[in-house]
């Protein structure tokens, strides 16, 4: 690392990006992740404590009275729910509308909009929030749409603040209308109630008066959103209240008559449950959203109240999901038929973007049915016509198989919502499995129907599922984790609920009979269960992220591309830590590694030059195939235009010292330090000389003394990627420029040589501690000479990082981030003097960028690429 003059100047602004990150990072690995992992406990917990409360509260109740009850509910009503749950979500759709309106106006069709809310709503109410998240379903939507970053986080907080009025609203005309029925809320008496919900609607009443005024424009620190019209933000609230209202409305008229208290009263206890099903991680609040209705209500012992719960959950949450998918399904169908104009193209392009998620629903969905099969009684009358077909084992074997199977099929969710190849194939055997479990274990033809079905849908889609990371093990993320394990939970609960009528005996566990199911469902509880352990204690060993990618041995024609091309810095190929993607005609080669979630490029591809733009083409599909993000670290702005038709974002980084040497001498009142620094090396009787590589072996050991001085003496360690370090393999391959004194080397620096002459350049430079004060000086003057009279174009001195970003209010944000800190960042390192350090050399400055994909990948890259080139974060700190 790069701290001054003393340490190689070449890759600097690595040293910016750890400023940058720095604070940022402090508490990674384990703050970040602790705090993760508590997170999902804690949605665990309350998804838990839920079931146990649903346990308590429907002690009474039998899973055959349950089952009577939705056979009961009369169809009228089961149509009057559904026109609901239309109203409910034709709102959600009009949260977007205005929001996009609000936001960026014209820019996005009203439809694209609306289906973007619609079908964003349907996935993540029925995955839950910690799967897959309306906004980041929007995200997708919106930027393919042009929508830049800043305004998409904008629509999505609108929309998401016309959810949170809409429920501030109804709390508070619930207190109005009847303060004394509403549970939970009875403290402050139920005048004080009603003047506190009296106050809030005048409160909403206000602020739109407020915003009739003029454009309004909020401002939470430098963050600035634009408020909508008078007009806009009535929409939204109406469309607010009218979603939630429609949505409880759904479970109103299911509820059994005497069931509900009061409607103010329902519509807030509906209201908790919906946000306390969100905290518990569970699909679609699944558990914690029930226990919180029957608690609130007091229908523990009433089966029609649960059954309407139950119906409740088809209607609002499974059928808008399945007809997200159907419409999805159709799409894409037209779409392969190239039978689409018009709208309908960009209907599609809509639907294109939900492949990941909606598959991964496909799959999590047929994981619950497997596992509520599992967990439920069997037909009797299947059962015996089994049992002229089938032995008991296979029988046994296939129940366990279908629970290992559903919980399988919940992990692998996952890897299809990355679009991972062997997560498609791995999903679709696990359907074809499940469904020859289901028949094998009771018949169960409906299910295995329709989990043929849903691998039928996956084999349509198995063209979007093309990724194959390298060296990378498949771990789940702590809110994955807590889905599948609130889901396990749920239908394990449902299992005991359906069994409760069955006396517990030890022998029930060894009991092999045709009509033993409660005993096939312990047994499969507890594969379920030590699996599900199994897997929580591999995410907490092994933790969550990406295995490291290994380098691999340097090819055979990787030295010779190195000594063809005219960058002096393409050396950092031969350091042996990165991987190489060649061209297949030999023309070059891209040096990468991965870190994190990003596969980063060092410098743009080396090679000729009509072979540059297909090597990055190519590095760029391969990212997209591993599922990782491209990035490109450290190039100039020659190939800018090749980068930005990628559709990647550049950030500058800083600016790159380049001397000419045809003008260069130690003459003149500029170059009095230098020239001073060259004489007093020679009183010192320090002298000068660059070493052939030939003779670099025969003076390893005396380098390698001076270079564990150099580091016990900064307090450092090697460096890798962006900067070379001491390897006796490396540094083979490079001529050495030394200072001795007294014929014993007190200086070195590894020497990088651009073909034809066009650039040279040092990399590791290390000195010994009680060596002159201005070695360094010394060390560059001589070294510049060197390469005039060698006839060299140019020494490249390095970057100097942040340097020349622009501070304009109308620059970018990361140009005023950086140029803040260039400004204000002296306590951590000095910028501006390393600048000043090259300044003495009459450099002409470069631009410097770092390439990655734009939104919300762009911090992402930039971390990973810092953590790469730094080693760490905290080696920001050490030093």
């Amino acid at each position: 690392m790069i701290s001054d003059p003393a340490t190689s100047p070449v890759h600097s602004n690595e040293k910016a990006l750890q400023q940058i990150n720095a604070r940022s990072q402090l508490k990674l690995p384990w703050g970040k992740r602790t705090k993760s992992a508590l997170f999902t406990f804690f949605g665990v917990g309350v998804a838990v404590l839920s079931l146990l409360v649903l346990t308590h509260l429907s002690s009474e109740i039998s899973f055959r009275a349950v089952k009577h009850s939705i056979h009961a509910i009369p169809n009228s009503t089961l149509l009057l729910a559904l026109f609901f749950t239309f109203v409910s979500f034709a709102a959600v759709a009009l949260y977007d509308v205005v929001a996009v309106e609000t936001i960026a106006p014209k820019r996005v069709p009203y439809y694209i909009s609306a289906m973007a809310g619609a079908a964003g709503y349907a996935i993540s109410n029925a995955l839950g929030f910690s799967l897959l998240t309306g906004g980041a379903l929007r995200y997708r939507v919106y930027a393919a749409e042009g929508i830049n970053v800043a305004d998409i986080g904008r629509i999505i907080g609108t929309s998401w603040l016309a959810i949170w009025f809409a429920f501030t609203i109804m709390i508070a005309v619930a207190l109005v209308i009847d303060p004394t029925r509403i549970p939970w809320i009875v403290s402050f008496g139920p005048d004080l109630d009603q003047f506190i919900g009296a106050s809030i609607l005048v409160a909403v009443a206000v602020l739109l008066v407020w915003l009739s005024r003029r454009e309004r424009t909020l401002k939470v620190g430098k963050v600035s959103v634009r408020l909508p019209s008078s007009q806009g933000a009535m929409l939204q609230i109406i469309a607010g209240l009218v979603d939630v209202a429609a949505a409880a409305a759904t479970l109103y008229v299911l509820m059994p008559h005497g069931a509900v208290p009061s409607i103010a009263a329902f519509a807030l206890i509906y209201v908790v449950a919906v946000a306390l099903g969100i905290i518990s991680h569970s699909p679609g609040g699944i558990g914690a959203f029930e226990a919180t209705m029957i608690a609130g209500l007091g229908i523990g012992r009433n089966p029609d109240a649960i059954a309407a719960l139950l119906t409740y959950r088809v209607i609002y949450t499974l059928i808008p999901f399945l007809l997200a998918i159907i419409g999805f399904v159709i799409s894409e169908i037209l779409r392969r038929r190239h039978l689409i104009t018009g709208p309908t193209i960009l209907a599609v392009r809509v639907f294109e973007t939900l492949i990941p998620p909606l598959s991964a629903g496909i799959a999590f969905l047929g994981g619950i049915v497997l596992l509520i099969s599992s967990v439920t009684p069997d037909f009797s009358r299947r059962l015996e016509v089994l049992s002229d077909f089938v032995p008991m084992p296979f029988l046994e074997m296939s129940h366990l198989g279908a629970s290992f199977v559903g919980l399988a099929l919940l992990i692998v969710a996952r890897g299809l919502a990355r679009r991972l190849w062997r997560a498609w194939v791995m999903a679709v055997i696990l359907f074809s499995l499940g469904a020859v479990f289901s028949l094998a274990k009771g018949l169960d033809w409906e299910e295995a129907l329709a989990l043929t079905l849903m691998a039928g849908v996956l084999l349509l889609f198995g063209d979007s599922f093309y990724r194959k990371p390298m060296g990378e093990s498949f771990k789940l993320t702590w809110g994955w984790l807590a889905s599948i394990g609130t889901t396990a939970f749920a239908v394990l609960w449902l299992g005991f609920f359906a069994y409760r009528h069955v006396e517990y005996a030890n022998q029930l566990w060894w009991e092999f009979a045709w009509d033993a199911q409660a005993s096939r469902f312990l047994r499969g509880s507890v594969l379920l269960l030590t699996v599900l352990a199994a897997i929580t204690i591999n995410t907490i060993i092994n933790g969550v992220g990406r295995g490291k990618l290994r380098a691999q041995p340097i090819p055979e024609g990787v030295p010779d591309m190195v000594a063809q091309s005219p960058r002096a810095s393409d050396a950092l190929a031969l350091l042996g830590d990165k991987r190489f993607l060649m061209d297949i005609k030999g023309r070059g080669f891209v040096m990468y590694a991965r870190s994190g979630g990003s596969l980063v490029s060092m410098g743009e591809p080396v090679g000729s030059d009509d072979a540059i733009g297909d090597l990055a083409w190519s590095f760029r599909d391969m990212a997209d195939r591993s599922g990782a993000r491209t990035v490109f670290y450290g190039v100039g702005p020659e190939r800018l235009p090749l980068f930005l038709d990628m559709g990647l974002t550049a950030l500058k980084l800083g600016e790159v010292a380049r001397v000419e040497l045809a003008d260069f001498s130690l003459e003149g009142s500029k170059r009095q330090p230098l020239r001073y620094a060259a004489r007093r090396l020679e009183k010192e009787g320090i002298s000068f000389e660059i070493l052939p590589r030939e003779q670099t072996p025969a003076v390893m050991n005396e380098l390698r003394e001076v270079s564990d001085a150099w580091l016990e003496m900064k307090s450092g360690s090697e460096k890798r990627f962006s900067l070379g370090s001491f390897e006796a393999d490396y540094l083979s391959h490079f001529d050495i420029a030394i200072l001795r004194k007294e014929g014993a080397i007190v200086a070195f620096a590894n020497v990088w040589r651009g073909a034809g002459q066009k650039e040279i350049a040092v990399d590791l430079m290390r000195h010994r501690p009680d060596a002159s004060s201005v070695i360094m000086d010394g060390l560059f003057a001589n070294l510049l000479m060197a390469a005039k009279n060698e006839g060299y174009e140019w020494f490249n001195l390095g970057a100097a990082p942040l340097s020349g970003l622009s501070d304009s209010h109308l620059a970018s944000r990361w140009n005023r981030i950086g140029s803040f800190i260039y400004r204000r960042g002296a306590e951590f390192y000095r910028f501006d003097g390393l600048r000043a350090f090259k300044d003495k050399f009459g450099p002409k400055w470069t631009p410097y960028y770092l390439i990655c994909p734009p939104g919300l990948a762009t911090p992402r890259s930039l971390i990973d690429a810092t953590n790469l080139v730094s080693g760490s974060p905290f080696e920001v700190f050490k030093r």
